[in-house]
């Protein structure tokens, strides 16, 4: 199942679970994102047909952003003339949820949310120990040896 869809002026084709970046967009306050321009859409291999207007194509903002520094430099030869400015395109990075038409739906999986690991091997041994952890200790780099000079030997006459 995929859709191509119009955002920016640019076409994509979009399934359920993709995360697109498209120019930035003017997003509602939970953050779902409705694509108004759908092209084509695909129930199943080799099935395209053009979208009814019961079509829709429904994201979930994830990120917003700018992208890398892009420099425009503009330059004539022998006229002394050089102009430098940099543009930096900002972006916003959707993730398909839905794709829905001709009475069907197909939903992207949920994504599971990330839970922060704790380190509970180091949390443990201090609790049994009752002690503090303990930092480790770098160790220094032992001195430089200077080989001692040797005195030269007196010429016998």
């Amino acid at each position: 199942m995929y859709a191509v869809i119009r955002a920016g002026g640019k076409q994509y084709r979009v399934a359920p679970g993709d995360v697109i970046r498209v120019e930035k967009l003017a997003t509602g306050t939970d953050g779902q994102v409705e694509f108004p321009e759908i092209l084509a859409v695909s129930g199943g291999e080799g099935q395209i047909g053009k979208p009814e207007a019961g079509a829709r194509v429904v994201g979930e903002l994830v990120e917003e952003g700018r992208g890398a520094k892009i420099l425009v430099f503009h330059y004539k030869r022998k006229k002394q003339y050089k102009k430098l400015r940099g543009h930096r395109q900002s972006y916003a990075a959707v993730r398909i949820t839905e794709i829905a038409f001709d009475g069907q739906s197909f939903k992207a999986p949920e994504l599971a949310k990330k839970q922060h690991k704790v380190k509970k091997a180091a949390a443990d041994e201090h609790e049994l120990e009752g002690s503090a952890p303990k930092k480790h200790a770098k160790k220094k780099a032992a001195p430089k040896k200077h080989a001692a000079k040797k005195t030269a030997a007196k010429k016998k006459k």
